[in-house]
């Protein structure tokens, strides 16, 4: 009895129902966007490089990788770093000794720093996550301040799977411990060209 008379003063008391409102949006405004982006990606773990051209790239690459083998690269500017064929692998398990990717990123939000990644660029949808170290390249033309900027330029019926990536994997869940790379790259650097 007392169930039944609850249930009837919540469905009596309900609030007026109104219309969304049908222009919404928020408004983030930072002065400098690539600074905002780096600031927050450290935040969260990762190292943003602005970078004038591919040729910085590499040299960061060589310097802060010396000695890695397992290279893969989806751009064809750094196709001659990387010693793994992604398109010879056929089946995603094969990309499990893999020690750096390096792909690009097609969107990145200043507020969180997370970047876009959509499977025009991925040959493998597993790519970004299972190497053990990974690199993005963003151009800074393509950083937007939240993520609602972000939402209005995707189109993912026109691309298919995409998904946002910010810094490092990590994880604190278990005994209240902070541990990188858990379930994913265990570094990631986010070079910046114009």
């Amino acid at each position: 009895m007392s169930r039944d008379r609850i249930l009837a003063a919540i469905r009596n008391s309900q609030p007026e129902r109104l219309p969304l409102p049908e222009k919404f949006s928020f408004e983030s405004v930072f002065d400098d966007l690539p600074a905002q982006f780096a600031a927050v990606l450290a935040t969260v773990g990762g190292q943003a490089v602005s970078v004038n051209d591919y040729a910085e790239i590499e040299a960061h690459l060589r310097t802060a990788y010396a000695g890695v083998t397992n290279i893969a690269t989806t751009l064809p500017q750094l196709a001659h770093l990387s010693d793994v064929d992604l398109a010879a692998v056929t089946d995603p398990h094969g990309l499990a000794g893999l020690n750096l990717a390096v792909i690009e990123g097609q969107l990145g939000v200043a507020e969180n720093a997370a970047i876009w990644l959509d499977e025009r660029n991925l040959p493998h949808r597993a790519l970004p996550m299972i190497t053990q170290y990974l690199a993005i390249v963003v151009r800074r033309s393509d950083l937007v301040p939240n993520m609602h900027d972000a939402y209005r330029r995707l189109d993912v019926a026109a691309t298919g799977f995409g998904t946002f990536l910010s810094g490092p994997s990590k994880t604190a869940d278990i005994e209240q411990s902070l541990v990188v790379g858990a379930h994913g790259a265990r570094g990631l650097v986010v070079y910046l060209l114009p």
